[in-house]
């Protein structure tokens, strides 16, 4: 490789990594063609951007980012090295685990995922628990909306309750005053004649 591809090949990886908030380093070393094909289909599904690169290129690249230090994860740059960008937090890591229920590779090396690193393929399980950004906020509006929605239900239910109650009171109500005037004027009536 001349200096001008890998001056092209680091500039593609900046590229990529520029706003990149979700990046793991995999190694997809052994294997062949077709399972590697499936692999970077099965990425491409789930919008992951997978490109196999040098490790000496990938490090000089994440080098002059600015803004985030991969310095952690420089020591896993050993041997082939695939990296995958998404916008998921745990989409590559569900990608791997999928693909190595029939298969040994791939195995992870490090990733940058929600301003923390994780170095080591034994970080795989944490990275596929780890709640994507949708998934949060999807449980925070459930919570939020289970209150409201009692609060609504309760609101929509008591007027009801209310007009029943008060159908029950007024026909006591008329009834009682309607009752006693009778009573309290024959009353009245039995005390003027008895003077």
């Amino acid at each position: 490789m001349t200096k001008d591809q890998k001056v092209v090949a680091i500039q593609e990886i900046k590229d990529l990594l520029q706003d990149a908030k979700v990046v793991y380093v995999a190694d997809l070393d052994g294997l062949n063609a077709g399972k590697s094909s499936d692999f970077r289909r099965q990425a491409f599904k789930q919008n992951i951007k997978v490109k196999v690169v040098k490790n000496t290129l990938l490090q000089k690249a994440m080098e002059q980012i600015e803004g985030v230090d991969y310095s952690e994860m420089f020591p896993s740059f050993k041997g082939n090295s695939a990296l995958m960008i998404a916008d998921t937090a745990n989409a590559p890591a569900k990608l791997i685990q999928g693909f190595r229920k029939k298969e040994e590779k791939p195995a992870l090396k490090s990733a940058f995922v929600q301003e923390a690193f994780y170095i080591g393929d034994n970080n795989l399980d944490v990275l596929a628990n780890i709640k994507s950004r949708e998934e949060m906020i999807g449980e925070i509006i459930g919570l939020l909306q289970s209150p409201i929605q009692r609060v609504v239900s309760a609101l929509q239910n008591k007027p009801e309750t209310v007009e029943a109650k008060a159908e029950e009171a007024a026909p006591v109500v008329e009834e009682t005053p309607a009752a006693e005037a009778p009573e309290a004027a024959a009353e009245s009536t039995e005390e003027t004649s008895a003077e």
